[in-house]
């Protein structure tokens, strides 16, 4: 298939080549009216990512992103970074890689469209929407082209959208399904409303996990915008390198990144604290997207029973209820969100692969997977905490 109008697909080495208006004209347009949907695919955003020096040279994350002009105008842009290892993804390609490379072949560098250690769905292909199909398919065809000219094995389209990975597939990539655990909003009043839709056993399960974390012996705190100062910057810090070495080894963010979230994040984001005998002691930090909370890091420099259930999952339901958001996406993995009113949820993934031979085996494996998938995100649903679920109380 080709292009009937002529756009020209070119790369940029930083954000700082582009301006604020013309990528945000295709990542968030509706910014312009309020809360941006994506807060992850803001140009203020990625562009942190980069001043921060969390992305870039040495990170094993160079930006490679794309941009679609039609007459010198933006009309599409793609969030790329080429990849010399594996991490922050959150889609896992390790056993991939290593086949490859047993077989002769050379995985990487790969290009990765993405935002960076986020595994939030978000759309990966940013257009305006007069020229969606256009640049798409653009876009598309320049990160193939991309891949092409530097002898890349494969491209890595991750938690992009349901509809995104159906027209991936139409333009010939291979679809994967992942799984994590969202929680949905029906219209309640309150968390006691949502409660009310548990079964007995659950409902009494939570209401004692949140007595308990309320004893720590401390205040909770629930900061956003101009009521977040440099000091919780300092304490989350220490959260956050805390749980980075035990997860991953290396914190992904650097300390920068937090500076920077200060000055120019800050309204996109909720951090629960909290506060035992006027030192900060735990905390989550969270983003806000016009209708869903994502929740992203917690750490902690004292451990109290139940603590994190409370800050992660509860006070976001809290949250979101209190301001009419209609998800919260608690992040990868954790089978245990199940029982806190989390369900299982889909994500989404597409992939091009280079070698034919590799691209047929991984076909055949994504087949499998998915089907795999599919069963345990049904089975898990018919265990789940609500009163019409076969553990009813």
């Amino acid at each position: 298939m080709t292009l009937e109008i002529n756009i020209e697909v070119s790369v940029i080495g930083s954000l700082a080549d582009i301006t604020a208006r013309e990528w945000d004209y295709c990542a968030c347009p509706e910014d312009a009216g309020g809360r941006a949907i994506d807060p992850f695919t803001t140009y203020r955003f990625l562009l942190a990512l980069e001043k921060s020096g969390s992305v870039g040279a040495g990170t094993g994350w160079e930006p490679r992103h794309l941009i679609a002009r039609l007459d010198g105008q933006v009309i599409g842009v793609m969030p790329c970074y080429g990849k010399g290892h594996s991490q922050g993804e959150y889609v896992f390609d390790h056993n991939w890689a290593h086949a490859f490379e047993r077989s002769g072949g050379r995985y990487y560098p790969k290009l990765q469209v993405a935002v960076p250690f986020t595994p939030a769905t978000g759309r990966r292909f940013l257009v305006r929407p007069e020229f969606a199909q256009e640049a798409r398919l653009a876009l598309l065809e320049g990160a193939v082209g991309l891949a092409s000219r530097n002898e890349v094995s494969s491209i890595h389209i991750t938690f992009c959208t349901e509809e995104e990975a159906g027209t991936g597939v139409d333009m010939g990539l291979l679809h994967r399904i992942g799984q994590q655990f969202h929680w949905y909003n029906q219209d309640y009043a309150d968390f006691d409303a949502f409660l009310a839709q548990l079964s007995s056993r659950k409902r009494k399960a939570i209401r004692k996990e949140r007595r308990r974390a309320q004893a720590f012996g401390g205040e909770i705190h629930l900061l956003s915008g101009e009521q977040i100062q440099p000091e919780h910057w300092d304490a989350f810090w220490h959260f956050y390198q805390d749980t980075g070495m035990r997860k991953w080894g290396t914190p992904y963010l650097t300390r920068e990144f937090f500076d920077i979230a200060q000055q120019e994040l800050r309204d996109d984001i909720l951090l629960v604290m909290c506060e035992r005998q006027g030192q900060w002691v735990a905390g989550a930090l969270n983003f806000i997207g016009r209708d869903t909370l994502f929740g992203r890091y917690w750490g902690c420099t004292e451990d109290h029973p139940c603590l994190h259930f409370e800050v992660c999952y509860y006070q976001a339901i809290d949250f979101a209820i209190e301001h009419g958001l209609t998800r919260v996406e608690a992040g990868a993995q954790g089978p245990h969100k199940l029982a806190r009113g989390y369900l299982p949820a889909a994500v989404h993934s597409l992939h091009w692969i280079a070698e034919p031979g590799f691209r047929n085996a991984i076909a055949q494996y994504l087949a499998a997977e998915s089907e795999a998938v599919g069963e345990e995100i049904e089975v898990m649903t018919s265990y789940g905490p609500f009163r019409n679920s076969t553990n009813d109380g």
